[in-house]
């Protein structure tokens, strides 16, 4: 970080860099180098390894198509398994529905911590909720060994470096489906579909054998530079994904909440890829 400025330099020759008034967090845990600083546009911004994670004024975008659109398309989630997501924004989102259980299980106790001191808006009571269990712990370790069954797996991780590489495996993703209960949703954080496509590619490939239907959704969220990120998706469903509008309306006037991002038309058209992302899907 230079004077005032934090200059991320997770994209080669391009080097976004965001005004900073003040420093709030700065120390390494036993995985990885936390930051949170207090920026001038974004408000508080979360940055593990040099990389961001979230920052306050987009964060809901995030959070909110990671976990209402498996949700919303699952319909009757009762048991939800949350890997990472350390901030506590997934499990917030998550827990605005009508799920009797949620198992998270994130490897750094440091980062929940410095998250609920300097983030708590992103949290919120989240982890007071008595249907929350909190395991610390390795989520690939965790998975390989479970024996519950879970309508909904979210996979909130970090890029295929650090703590996170261990969660884009064919061995996880296989201990993924074989934990999904009947009719179960996975999701996971894919990365920039445009600046990453070989990405895209290979966990495609990846999660193709363990399940009938993957694909990917897309999100603008403006912190994260390269345009569109992408959520990977699969399911033993037949075509979830492509319920109809109607239902997917009912299922959210139903629910009773206001969300900031997701809508059931945002829902529908978050899965339709232009041509550059699906020639990379075979």
């Amino acid at each position: 970080m230079t004077a005032n400025w934090f200059v991320e330099r997770a994209y080669g020759d391009i080097r976004p860099a965001y005004r900073v008034a003040a420093v709030l967090c700065r120390v390494r845990s036993r995985f990885q180098k936390i930051e949170i600083l207090e920026t001038t546009s974004c408000g508080r911004m979360l940055i593990l390894d040099g990389t961001i994670q979230l920052t306050e004024r987009d964060e809901c975008i995030y959070h909110e198509m990671m976990a209402h659109v498996p949700l919303f398309a699952h319909g009757r989630a009762r048991r939800v398994l949350i890997i990472g997501g350390g901030d506590g924004g997934i499990l917030r989102e998550t827990l605005k529905h009508n799920v009797e259980h949620v198992t998270m299980v994130e490897i750094d106790q440091r980062l929940i911590d410095e998250c609920r001191r300097h983030l708590p808006r992103v949290s919120g009571n989240a982890f007071a909720d008595p249907r929350v269990t909190l395991v610390i712990g390795d989520g690939a370790s965790f998975v390989a060994k479970a024996q519950d069954k879970y309508d909904v797996i979210i996979v909130d991780s970090t890029d295929r470096v650090g703590p996170g590489r261990v969660l884009y495996t064919s061995t996880f993703y296989g201990n993924c489906s074989r934990v999904l209960a009947s009719g179960g949703i996975l999701v996971n954080q894919n990365g920039m579909a445009f600046l990453f496509p070989e990405h895209l590619k290979l966990t495609f490939q990846r999660r193709k054998p363990f399940f009938r239907d993957t694909s990917f959704y897309l999100a603008t969220i403006p912190n994260f530079f390269g345009g569109a990120l992408a959520f990977g998706w699969a399911t033993n469903r037949s075509r979830p994904r492509q319920e109809f509008g109607t239902l997917l309306r009912e299922r959210y006037t139903a629910a009773r909440f206001e969300t900031q991002y997701y809508s059931p038309a945002v829902h529908l058209c978050s899965f339709v890829l232009p041509p550059i992302i699906l020639r990379h899907l075979s």
